[in-house]
């Protein structure tokens, strides 16, 4: 590499600087001139669009001054006209001086079509000039003629106007054409010198500098990497050597880990195998099977499986015994082993499951014994239901038998006695009637009410409650009110309003009933997704842990259906009862 550096020696970098230096300046003179030339251009450019716009507003002027002219003639809008014209006339004999003074700094080459301009101009001049005087002296005859004698001359100075402006059109596009001469001759020397730059300056010490770098790049490019190789096989070596202890200690120390031949006997076995199993490799060449199970049945099945699969690997759990013949459930995992330079082996390791194998079996006798106690905890309610049921059955039936049959019987024995002969016994004899059939009417509708109050099918839930808040607190002379907090009006499911209204009548006759309650307060809530209904009491309390369902005299199936019926409509159901001050039962329904 320095033989490469000391190649490119001061005199070759001191050439090269002067053509470069040579090279900037050939190429700032040029620019230079470029400018000084462009720059001379673009003010005669400058110039000649000056008088262009000159010439082109005398030609607006002029035919300005014609129309005013003809609008004198009217003589009603003479006040208007004559101030413009004025005033037209007044800036187009300043413009036409502008343009004078513009021909005699651009010397003007056609003087003879300058002076023709110049005096028909004049002539114009003067002509609107008398015409404006004229309309003043209201002289309408010299008017006319005057007006007459400027549109007649007119022609010929817009034509010479035209002349001027196409001499100067015509001299822009010489200047044009020698401007774009130079361009040429320009654009020829800078890509000539450029080529010469190319081929004497840039061309030979590219190619020096090119084949230096090139070969300073390879050489690193070589040195790099072979010091990256060197460093991928040293890492490489070390991380192999690194996993291939931490396998080595990790199978060693955590699992039950042993190498076997193909005949099923021990040629290598881990430190947790050995301890576990109490075997030592050097004392004894055992069999798998014999040192992991002490039965014969399983040492059998552990021997076909390995036979079966010792080219195909397999895995799964057996039975077998821990160093004190205990029995003991392991999960083995059987893989082929090919080394390259030893005999074909496997690899078998295994899991002690024992415990978990013991916890399902212990789950599996927890879950069956739970199963059979639900089962019988079910036959047991659903005895209960229907035990309930039919009691609920002979209670109507003797209601209806011993209330309503027996008024009923009153009353068709008092129809019969009626003697239509005794006006005074008929008229008494109605009067019983009319009080017999009273009490039929109030019977048939307390029946009707326990059995389905209307208003739950009409009005819903809250209408239905509030009846029966309504109804038992005048059969049973107790203070019975239902509050509603939240104004709540939906309708629900009806097996849902059907059961929240047994839960509350339940409720409410528990607590006249049985905690011998004065006052009974129903409270109704709800929120955007759950709705409450709370039953307070001020009757004796009772504790709720206590309450079994045999006690039946203490409402203890009333509270079992309860809590039946808001389970089955996903509902909870929270008692908490005191005997100094009464009884709390909530519900709380999702929406």
């Amino acid at each position: 590499m320095s033989e490469q550096v000391k190649s490119l020696d001061q005199k070759t970098f001191i050439r090269l600087e002067r053509l470069f230096l040579i090279t900037l300046g050939c190429i700032g003179i040029c620019l230079l001139a470029g400018f000084l030339i462009f720059n001379s251009f673009l003010k005669d450019q400058k110039n000649d669009a000056s008088i262009l716009n000159v010439a082109g507003k005398q030609r607006m002027l002029s035919q300005k001054i014609s129309k005013e002219l003809l609008q004198l003639q009217n003589h009603t809008q003479n006040a208007v006209i004559l101030p413009e014209l004025k005033s037209s006339i007044k800036e187009w004999d300043s413009v036409h001086s502008h343009l004078l003074k513009y021909f005699e700094n651009n010397s003007f080459s056609d003087q003879i079509l300058l002076n023709q301009l110049d005096q028909t101009f004049k002539t114009l001049h003067k002509t609107a000039n008398t015409a404006l005087q004229l309309q003043q002296e209201v002289s309408t005859m010299g008017l006319q003629n005057q007006i007459h004698s400027f549109l007649e001359v007119e022609p010929q100075y817009l034509s010479q106007m035209d002349k001027v402006v196409k001499h100067y059109e015509l001299d822009s596009t010489e200047k044009i054409k020698n401007l774009q001469t130079l361009q040429l001759i320009l654009l020829v020397l800078g890509y000539a010198l450029l080529l010469i730059i190319f081929t004497v300056v840039l061309r030979p010490s590219a190619k020096h500098s090119s084949r230096i770098i090139k070969e300073l790049l390879t050489a690193e490019q070589k040195a790099n990497e072979m010091a990256s190789n060197a460093d991928k096989l040293r890492h490489e070596k070390e991380r192999s050597v690194n996993q291939l202890m931490a396998l080595n200690l990790v199978m060693e120390q955590s699992l039950l880990f042993a190498r076997i031949d193909t005949e099923g006997y021990i040629v290598n076995a881990g430190s947790k195998f050995s301890g576990y199993f109490n075997y030592s490799l050097g004392n004894t060449y055992s069999k798998f099977t014999e040192v992991i199970a002490k039965n014969p049945k399983d040492q059998q099945y552990i021997s076909t499986i390995i036979d079966t699969h010792k080219n195909t690997g397999w895995q799964g759990e057996v039975k077998g015994s821990n160093s004190e013949g205990e029995t003991s459930w392991f999960e083995i995992s059987i893989n082929p082993y090919h080394p390259s330079d030893q005999p074909a082996a496997l690899l078998v390791i295994c899991f002690d499951i024992t415990d978990r194998k013991n916890a399902q079996s212990k789950i599996n006798q927890l879950t069956q014994e739970h199963f059979q106690l639900e089962m019988e905890q079910q036959k047991e309610l659903s005895s209960k239901i229907i035990e309930n049921q039919e009691q609920e059955q002979n209670r109507i039936a003797k209601d209806i038998h011993d209330g309503i049959g027996q008024m009923l019987t009153g009353l068709k024995y008092n129809i019969e006695s009626i003697n239509i002969d005794n006006p005074e016994k008929t008229a008494e004899k109605v009067e019983q009637l009319k009080v017999l059939t009273s009490e039929i009417i109030n019977g048939v509708r307390t029946a009707t009410f326990n059995l389905s109050p209307p208003e739950l099918t009409d009005y819903g839930i809250v209408a239905s409650i509030s009846k029966l808040s309504h109804e038992l607190s005048k059969f049973t002379s107790k203070d019975i009110q239902t509050i509603n907090k939240t104004d709540f009006n939906s309708r629900l499911d009806t097996l849902v309003e059907i059961n929240i209204y047994r839960i509350v009548q339940e409720a409410v006759n528990n607590a006249i009933k049985y905690a011998e309650s004065s006052q009974i307060l129903i409270s109704i809530s709800h929120s955007q997704d759950m709705l409450s209904i709370i039953v307070d009491d001020n009757g004796k309390g009772f504790d709720p842990n206590h309450i079994t369902p045999n006690s039946q005299d203490q409402g203890g199936m009333g509270l079992t259906f309860m809590k039946e019926r808001i389970k089955y409509i996903n509902g909870r159901l929270f008692i908490s009862s005191n005997k100094k001050v009464g009884t709390r039962i909530t519900l709380n329904i999702p929406l």
